[in-house]
């Protein structure tokens, strides 16, 4: 075998070392300083790429118990989208996890639009549930808006964490095979 194939092989097989877990955003470790990287998924739409999304929450925190935990979201945007599209999606989304007001509906959906910029290819958004609080929100490591109101948070991170979501797969990925659910 020639020598350039042996070292080719030894570099594929490699010493057995796992691939590393990336770390969380900056942003996160400020909030969340002892988060665990959760699960990881893809979102598509049409076959289009949309976003990875990475789900932190400390060690001892239940996922199952979502809206009571501190945890923080990571979306990696895959492609471009208007930040306005962005709220309204979420507003539908929000009303699959639980019933709200139309006059709730129109605050948050105002309150999103603040918090949720244009976005492109790179471009990353996280939000940080506040447990009995809230949530607060990043754009690529600033902070963009705070939305003190613990209902909205619920049904926010429901939108990716509960049983409700429109995507079940993508729940599965992000919760992880130790929270036991399917």
């Amino acid at each position: 075998m020639k020598l350039w194939a042996v070292l080719a092989l030894c570099c594929f097989v490699g010493s057995g070392a796992k691939a590393s877990v990336p770390a969380p955003p900056p942003e996160v470790q400020r909030a969340l300083p002892e988060v665990k990287l959760q699960g990881e998924a893809r979102m598509t739409f049409l076959g289009l790429r949309v976003y990875d999304a990475r789900l932190w929450l400390p060690p001892q925190a239940d996922v199952r118990q979502y809206d009571e935990a501190p945890l923080a979201l990571a979306l990696h945007y895959l492609r471009r989208l208007e930040g306005p599209a962005i709220a309204e999606r979420s507003i539908t989304e929000m009303r699959r996890v639980g019933s709200f007001t139309d006059a709730q509906a129109s605050a948050w959906l105002e309150a999103m639009k603040r918090a949720f910029p244009n976005v492109a290819d790179g471009d990353r958004l996280v939000g940080i549930h506040l447990p009995g609080r809230g949530a607060r929100f990043y754009f690529n490591g600033q902070r963009t808006a705070e939305i003190e109101d613990a209902e909205f948070a619920r049904l926010f991170f429901g939108i990716w964490l509960s049983p409700r979501t429109s995507e079940p797969r993508l729940r599965e990925r992000l919760i992880g095979a130790a929270a036991g659910e399917r």
